[in-house]
């Protein structure tokens, strides 16, 4: 009777959802109703490794206490003021995202691509009063199969046909080159560029790591011609790469990096950008602003949540881990794998056949992840993730992809 019941909630979910909800994504169904650590547990009380993690939202693992304490704890005093007035958290916010990260400032926001239209408008703004391109004129270069999020502007730079097709027009002042090739970006660069915004690895695109010593000549020829390096670390930071952020494997700085996800530990939306006094201080009141950017809720829960990547180290165990994933998965042998590529705990399985089917192949073995761009399966589980619970998850796969 209990399994008759709960399969009737599933459906019913999924009606109500496809009935009331617009159709912008395609999920896997399974419905999920509460989460701990890396594992997940549906309506019908199945139990789901994550592979996945909200797209690296949740490195820190579902619903840590440590986070969940610092949120429960605030939520009972100060949710939001607005930045109309000063609250006790974000001073400390900016303190602990300064010690963590060396940067001398840093802008709050919600989203992830909200943190990414901030800084497309700080390094305009800058262009023009700061390098003293002429105004209106300034250009950013972007990086074909770029994913930098969904807004009209974001969208419009994008090379994915289907994110533009319906919402034209769009904003002018953006300049494609291929990804990976520091000899297009210095041929991009004219007098009025005054940003190259770019993800030291790309993972919409499918985990799509460039080649060695690429982030550091790009940094020398930024540089060279006063070009603002603009780092999307939004997915690829905050420990998913085997570092607190993925430009650190090539020992350069940028001028600007955008970080969002796992800021939160998946609690709440918060995002920032991280620069110099240079670049931020470009900004005066007025200029720019959200009414919950940098909310008390959202400063408690992103202290609490950087705390737990540093004192658990999980730059470290992603790093450990995820060389033993990627080593596991490069034995496997099945004719539909392509390439498998990553960085840390963030690996891209490319296949020669349609990815969705494996996926749905691998739920039914109760672990969760999802493909991207029709044929590459995207793994990021959750950086607390065990050595066991990593292994058995990848043993799922190996048998799903081995199968004939």
């Amino acid at each position: 009777m209990y399994a008759e019941q709960t399969a009737t909630v599933s459906v019913e979910l999924i009606e109500l959802e496809e009935q009331y909800g617009a159709h912008n994504y395609h999920p896997l169904n399974v419905i999920i109703e509460r989460a701990s650590g890396a594992w997940v547990y549906d309506v019908d009380g199945k139990q789901y490794l994550d592979f996945l993690a909200a797209y690296s939202a949740v490195n820190q693992g579902h619903c840590h206490p440590a986070i969940l304490k610092a949120m429960t704890e605030q939520a009972a005093r100060v949710t939001i003021t607005s930045r109309a007035f000063r609250n006790d958290q974000l001073p400390l916010l900016y303190r602990d995202l300064h010690e963590i990260t060396g940067f001398e400032m840093a802008l709050p926001m919600n989203s992830g691509v909200e943190a990414v239209e901030t800084s497309l408008k700080a390094a305009r703004k800058w262009g023009e009063t700061v390098k003293g391109v002429p105004a209106g004129q300034g250009e950013i270069i972007v990086c074909g199969n770029n994913f930098h999020g969904r807004t009209i502007s974001v969208v419009g730079f994008s090379s994915e046909q289907q994110y533009k097709t319906g919402f034209g027009p769009f904003p002018v002042g953006f300049r494609t080159i291929p990804f990976g090739d520091a000899a297009a970006l210095r041929d991009a660069i004219t007098p009025n560029t005054v940003g190259f915004l770019v993800e030291p690895v790309q993972g919409e695109a499918g985990i799509i790591v460039p080649p060695d010593g690429y982030l550091r000549e790009v940094a020398a020829i930024c540089r060279e011609h006063r070009v603002l390096l603009m780092c999307d670390e939004i997915q690829s930071g905050l420990g998913r790469t085997g570092a607190m952020f993925a430009f650190e494997h090539e020992g350069i700085r940028p001028d600007v990096v955008t970080i969002g996800k796992a800021l939160s530990g998946g609690f709440y939306p918060v995002s920032a950008v991280l620069a110099s006094k240079e670049v931020l201080g470009v900004f005066s009141p007025g200029d720019h602003g959200s009414t919950f950017g940098g909310n008390p809720l959202a400063c408690a829960v992103a202290r609490a949540a950087l705390r737990v990547i540093v004192d658990e180290k999980l730059a470290q165990r992603s790093k450990e881990l995820g060389a033993y994933a990627l080593e596991r998965l490069r034995k496997i042998s099945s004719t539909k794998i392509v390439e498998v590529r990553g960085k840390g705990l963030w690996i891209g399985i490319e296949l020669n056949v349609k990815a969705r089917p494996i996926c749905e192949a691998l739920q039914l073995r109760g672990v969760l992840c999802k493909e991207t761009h029709d044929n590459v399966i995207r793994l990021a589980p959750p950086l607390t993730i065990s050595r066991e619970d990593l292994a058995w998850g990848l043993d799922q796969i190996a048998a799903v992809l081995e199968a004939a």
